[in-house]
């Protein structure tokens, strides 16, 4: 009798230490095991043809990360709007689009827009720019930054350090999957797919309910429309894994799921 006792607070101790644990990581995610954000970057007309209606039909919002000065911002400029009253969130992805030259593999960078010869005031104005453009658009104030292609520095400065307080998180490119608590907001990763199978996106979801974390999607072409790009029918089998069971993912906006993490950061910080 007294070792069934024993075993049996030995085992109401376990199941107290472990429901704290529990409870927090729902939280995190809406009372889901894990987040998963779909986001695409560059406003293409791709997004608009294929993406849009695919994530409509399947009840899904994601975050396309816009280039202001696109051709396909200003010639389609209702459809982002419409886009954005379905709750899709429209990201910020700077005006113009700037990244380092100076790096290897950039010769594509156009000497205008050489984020290697820009000051930092001169990449804050830019952004800020494209966030009143925005809100033009969406008459939204809370929106994300996408870093173009992942550069984060202007002489060794971080620019969105000026940043901060215009967004409510900045996407990056390096890979990874972390707990809320984990979240860097100042620059959250992601997994950027180019080619891969719809089976490794699907094992990446399966990873993140696992380990109870975030995982970011970044797409640019969705059936063509970008050298980076995914199938269409890839993308299809995601979406259907993903409504087959959002009933343990949350699906949602990069600047909904930035502001659960932040609250919860901040809540965290308090307590210490």
């Amino acid at each position: 009798m007294r070792f069934a006792k024993t075993l049996l607070l030995a085992s109401a101790l376990l199941l107290a230490r472990r429901e704290p644990v529990t409870a927090q990581t729902a939280n995190s995610w809406n009372n889901k095991a894990c987040a998963v954000v779909l986001t695409y970057d560059d406003a293409l007309d791709i997004d608009l043809d294929n993406v849009v209606p695919a994530l409509d039909s399947a009840g899904f919002r994601g975050t396309f990360y816009l280039i202001g000065a696109s051709p396909v911002v200003a010639r389609r400029l209702g459809e982002w709007r419409q886009a954005a009253r379905r709750g899709h969130e429209l990201g910020n992805h700077a005006l113009f689009h700037p990244c380092d030259g100076s790096l290897p593999g950039r010769s594509f960078v156009k000497p205008d827009h050489d984020l290697h010869t820009y000051t930092v005031a001169r990449a804050v104005d830019e952004i800020r720019a494209n966030n009143a453009l925005l809100a033009a658009i969406d008459g939204k104030t809370a929106r994300t930054f996408a870093y173009p292609c992942g550069d984060r520095q202007i002489g060794g400065v971080a620019f969105y350090d000026q940043l901060r307080p215009d967004f409510v998180a900045a996407r990056g490119v390096a890979p990874g999957l972390q707990t809320a608590a984990q979240v860097s907001l100042d620059n959250v990763n992601c997994y950027s797919i180019n080619g891969q199978p719809g089976q490794y996106l699907i094992d990446l979801v399966k990873q993140a309910r696992q380990s109870h974390t975030l995982l970011v999607f970044l797409f640019h072409g969705v059936g063509g429309g970008h050298p980076l790009n995914v199938d269409l029918a890839a993308h299809r089998q995601l979406l259907r894994y993903l409504k087959a069971n959002e009933k343990d993912i949350w699906i949602a906006p990069m600047v909904e799921v930035a502001q659960k993490i932040k609250l919860e950061q901040q809540a965290a910080s308090g307590n210490k």
